[in-house]
């Protein structure tokens, strides 16, 4: 019942962002335009249960640090406009979306290391479910009230699939309609034979169902290791607007797909209503 519930919630929610069509230039405020940067990007962290507490450091950490780098400073500094807009939330179920860090402005090093500084401080929240397609609505909502206006882009981190509220590819589509690019991080570091509601093949669930966008792409990671190198490398490519230099075009796999609903058909077979 509460399943239900929650997943009646989430698509309410859904109906409500598809039902005002594209993104609309931002709101105004005091009578002055929005504030025009290269990139408005939001980082939307998975927190749910599956995640222990050392990987959740290695993800904050990860961020962080990729910010601060002179490399990323220069990037962002050295764009159109001179700099991007980013916020910052974590997630887990539907209703589980904490906002750690609201929209900012980076175009400086100080900024940069003021927004790097603040994500470090604050407590890092775990919680129940994995609902990417909730994260992807609440991003979109956070792309409607931003006071910048750049080209939008999601980076999304997840360590399973969907497997609570409304299909995943309807938030995607939803996204993608209103010009927003969804780029994945899909965390594959536990064995899924270990756990009845994980599966194998991690980033072609993402690569068929949660990425969007002509630009969208995939970087996982399949290693404690690999948490700074891959977060530093894809949040590069996301403000260069760029993609893996090794493809020209999203990733098309050959052979069947991964099932967009095997998340939820997991969930289901492990806790029956």
């Amino acid at each position: 019942m509460l399943q239900r519930l929650a997943a009646a919630t989430t698509f309410a929610m859904a109906a409500s962002v598809a039902a005002s069509g594209p993104l609309s230039p931002v709101r105004v405020q005091d009578g002055d335009g929005p504030v025009e940067v290269d990139v408005a990007l939001v980082l939307a962290v998975d927190v749910s249960r599956s995640m222990d507490p050392g990987e959740q450091i290695l993800q904050r950490n990860g961020y962080a640090d990729t910010i601060r780098s002179p490399e990323f400073v220069r990037l962002i500094t050295g764009g159109r406009h001179g700099a991007i807009a980013i916020a910052y939330f974590e997630w887990a179920g539907p209703g589980e979306q904490r906002l750690v860090a609201d929209w900012h402005l980076l175009d400086s090093a100080e900024a940069a290391a003021d927004f790097a500084a603040r994500l470090q401080s604050a407590p890092i929240s775990r919680a129940a479910r994995t609902s990417i397609s909730a994260a992807i609505l609440h991003a979109v909502d956070l792309f409607e009230r931003s006071p910048y206006r750049g080209e939008p882009v999601l980076d999304l981190s997840a360590d399973g699939p969907n497997n609570e509220g409304i299909p995943v590819t309807a938030a995607r589509d939803l996204a993608v309609a209103r010009g927003i690019t969804i780029n994945g991080l899909p965390i594959m570091l536990r064995d899924p034979a270990a756990s009845p509601v994980d599966i194998e093949d991690l980033d072609l669930y993402f690569q068929y169902c949660v990425v969007g966008g002509d630009r969208g792409f995939v970087i996982p990671i399949t290693s404690k290791d690999q948490f700074r190198s891959s977060i530093r490398t894809k949040l590069m490519l996301e403000v260069a607007r760029a993609m893996p230099s090794a493809r020209a075009e999203p990733i098309r796999i050959a052979g069947p797909r991964v099932s967009c609903t095997i998340g939820e058909e997991l969930q289901r077979s492990r806790d029956p209503l």
